[in-house]
């Protein structure tokens, strides 16, 4: 018997899918003697392997569950062969932190909006039910991929309020309400 080292034929390409659908991932390989296949999750949380053989599985997969998959494929004529998939996982928005404020008159004010969604959020800002455009005298908005910063440059009695953030990608949109107060 000739031994012949493991090799990865054929692998799932890297896939996106909303969270609580369902993934199946293939790892074919070959070599002689056949090659053990085991899949495992790339993640600080992870444990072992999740899959001792080509499939792997997951029904109604969770954000927690996004990463990187490596299969790999060993059978002691060689190192094992090791390949990753990637798996991104969407999810709509959760703002994870928004809190009111007091600022005196005078003042430089920030309110910030904090969430986390992948894809990452849109953020827009109300106060009460009129839309803050970017460019309003005063006011500077700053949107990253996890927050947004909406900053008064010198706050007056007009600006108290209620201001509202809310945050929207493709699978649905949330929002929060913050006040902003004098000292």
């Amino acid at each position: 018997i000739i031994a012949v080292s493991p090799k990865i034929t054929e692998i799932s390409s890297d896939i996106s899918i909303n969270e609580g659908g369902n993934v199946s991932l293939t790892c074919i390989a070959t070599g002689r003697p056949d090659p053990t296949i085991t899949w495992r999750h790339i993640s600080p949380k992870a444990v072992g392997f999740i899959s001792e053989d080509e499939y792997l599985e997951i029904t109604g997969i969770t954000r927690e569950q996004s990463g990187e998959y490596e299969c790999s494929a060993s059978n002691d004529v060689s190192a094992p062969v090791v390949q990753r998939v990637k798996v991104t996982v969407n999810y709509p928005p959760y703002i994870s932190d928004a809190k009111s404020t007091g600022v005196p008159v005078g003042q430089k004010g920030i309110l910030l909006c904090e969430a986390s969604a992948v894809p990452s959020a849109d953020f827009q800002w109300y106060k009460d039910d009129k839309r803050l455009a970017e460019g309003q005298k005063g006011l500077k908005v700053e949107n990253k991929a996890f927050f947004s910063r909406l900053t008064f440059f010198n706050v007056s009695e007009q600006d108290y309020g209620n201001y509202t953030c809310v945050a929207s990608n493709q699978l649905g949109n949330t929002n929060a309400s913050m006040i902003l107060y004098g000292e």
